[in-house]
């Protein structure tokens, strides 16, 4: 019986053991962390609302959000402009921001 050289399967080397290898796995990307972070409390209020929000209107929520933000900021109604302004943000930030610029350059 003679014997073989088998040599070990490492990533570098084999295809096989490549494709079979485990990744290892990363930490999930999380862009709402500086609204957990400021006040958990707080933050689970706005999401609350912010989620009530959307199951009312679906996909037009932040637009619409933003409209209510821009009806209470002209009305000098601060409390609703911070609070609908939070649920803009939380739906889409970029939306919310465009909208602050426009207010500030006012």
């Amino acid at each position: 019986m003679t014997v073989h050289f088998s040599p070990a399967r490492t990533p570098e080397t084999s295809i096989l053991a490549r494709v079979f290898m485990r990744r290892v796995l990363r930490a999930p990307a999380n862009d709402n962390g500086e609204v957990a972070t400021q006040n958990t409390l707080a933050g689970n209020k706005v999401l609350q609302d912010s989620l009530r929000h959307f199951a009312r209107y679906g996909l037009h929520a932040a637009a619409n959000a933003r409209e209510q933000a821009e009806i209470a900021f002209f009305e000098g109604d601060r409390e609703g402009y911070d609070s609908w302004l939070a649920i803009c943000r939380t739906l889409d930030r970029r939306l919310a921001e465009e909208f602050v610029r426009q207010a500030q350059s006012r």
